[in-house]
């Protein structure tokens, strides 16, 4: 992280994990994040471990992390009996139904480490080693919370996972963390028997998981083919775990922004912030890049840069959207803060692990039909969900550009990051609605772009690139 945060520092700012709960000023909207969702959000990560010897985690460097959609060719979730456009479709789906669920609702440097990262369910997956020897679990990367949380044994109700448990007492650096200590304290949905501290949190999809509040090592993969470690790392050791994640699915690593999720907790070593660069659905061979540190840097001819802010949670990142040009056409978006506590800035999520661009439902209206003007063909009438635009064509179809008016940015969108084919003869518009005076900025819209967040400055940058080049 850009901050330099120690671990005894980290420790005594720890909030709120698990449930998270955001409150849209002025609307009293409830929507809770899911475990499977993803945020953000930014995608999720499989990680190439080696068996050599650990090295210390670098301290002002950085590192990089290979993503890979679950639907490539290189998953190991890839089903090659399944169409492009079905693939697509159930991508869909899951995206919506972890949205749903999400807000509550019923519907390089020589040592940088390289992980591999796969989509799961509207989420991405992580594969990272957890204590001393090292013990690998693949869980869901969840840009959406915090925790860094694992199935272990003995396990007293714990839902069907096809790798093995881990077994803290197998580890020589695991440590659980007692009930005296600032530390649990600290945290919310936290109890004690007497001694160890245990956390407790649910999601908004019922999801649940119960366990004990401890350290470990966590270690990444490097470039340099030596894993790098990260000690006394905060994770949860959970005990009793059900709901809807994936047998293949050890548990949940926090992607977000608050100060126990993973790009918190490595600290110097993701100084300068991350980046990622996203190919375009349907880019089968090339894979996707995740930057952190030094290698993050996102800049040069082209770079436009917008100012991000985040509640007191800290886990999300939100940026102020001033509008969209439809060709010729200003519409400009008039919004209060998601952000509670942040003034009147920071009106649309950002988030990496959301497919599709969430709009309020008279701001898309407006920029649907806008769309819709400079288009020479008749837009479906009963378009297929979650879509509220679509068009019956086998060919290519020429649609206008459209800008996003950040504060400070206009980030200019191509066709591939507001059109998208969902079956062999129908293309859609990848705006839709929320159904809520929610907005989130998905990444379908964010690919083929070199997306940056500097964690000092507080901004997040966007660069025009080719992704499958990078």
């Amino acid at each position: 992280m850009f901050v330099d945060i120690g671990y005894e520092e980290t420790m005594n700012k720890l909030i709120k994990i698990g449930l998270r709960v955001l409150w849209e000023r002025g609307t009293g909207i409830n929507m809770a994040v899911s475990s499977s969702s993803v945020a953000l959000t930014i995608f999720a990560v499989v990680c190439a471990f080696s068996a050599w010897s650990l090295q210390a985690a670098p301290r002002g460097g950085g590192f990089s992390v290979e993503l890979i959609h679950r639907d490539s060719p290189r998953s190991p979730f890839y089903d090659p009996s399944e169409s492009p456009s079905l693939r697509l479709q159930r991508a869909l789906t899951r995206t919506t139904t972890t949205l749903a669920s999400r807000m509550g609702l019923t519907v390089r440097t020589p040592n940088s480490p390289v992980a591999e990262v796969t989509s799961n369910g509207g989420s991405y997956l992580m594969n990272i080693s957890i204590g001393t020897p090292s013990f690998e679990i693949i869980a869901i990367a969840d840009t959406g919370s915090d925790l860094i949380w694992t199935q272990c044994k003995p396990c007293t109700s714990c839902y069907k996972q096809v790798a093995p448990l881990f077994d803290p007492r197998e580890s020589s650096t695991y440590s659980d963390i007692s009930c005296s200590s600032s530390t649990c304290t600290s945290m919310s949905r936290t109890s004690c028997d007497g001694k160890t501290c245990h956390y407790s949190y649910s999601y908004g999809d019922q999801s649940y998981t119960h366990g004990n509040v401890a350290v470990d090592t966590v270690s990444l993969a490097s470039t340099s083919g030596r894993p790098v470690a990260f000690p006394k790392t905060l994770i949860g050791c959970g005990h009793d775990n059900e709901g809807t994640f994936n047998e293949h699915t050890s548990g949940i690593v926090g992607l977000g922004g608050g100060p126990v999720s993973l790009i918190s907790q490595m600290g110097k070593s993701v100084e300068g912030g991350f980046s990622y660069c996203l190919v375009p659905l349907g880019s089968d061979t090339a894979s996707s890049k995740l930057n952190f540190g030094t290698n993050a840097a996102v800049g040069g001819r082209g770079t436009v840069s917008t100012p991000y802010t985040q509640d007191s949670q800290g886990t999300f990142y939100y940026l102020t959207l001033e509008g969209f040009t439809v060709g010729e056409t200003r519409i400009a978006y008039s919004r209060p803060s998601l952000a509670a506590d942040a003034a009147s800035e920071g009106n649309i999520i950002i988030d990496s692990g959301t497919t599709l661009t969430y709009l309020p439902s008279d701001m898309l209206s407006q920029v649907s039909d806008e769309v819709s003007k400079l288009i020479s063909l008749d837009p479906m009438s009963s378009p297929p969900q979650p879509f509220s635009l679509c068009y019956e064509t086998t060919d290519d179809i020429q649609v206008p550009t459209i800008t996003a008016h950040f504060t400070g940015a206009n980030v200019e969108l191509g066709p591939s990051n507001t059109f998208v084919k969902i079956s062999d003869n129908t293309v859609c518009f990848t705006f839709v609605s929320s159904n809520l005076e929610l907005a989130i900025y998905g990444n379908i819209a964010q690919s083929d772009f070199l997306v940056g967040y500097n964690l000092v400055k507080k901004t997040v940058s966007f660069k025009s690139v080719d992704c499958t080049k990078f």
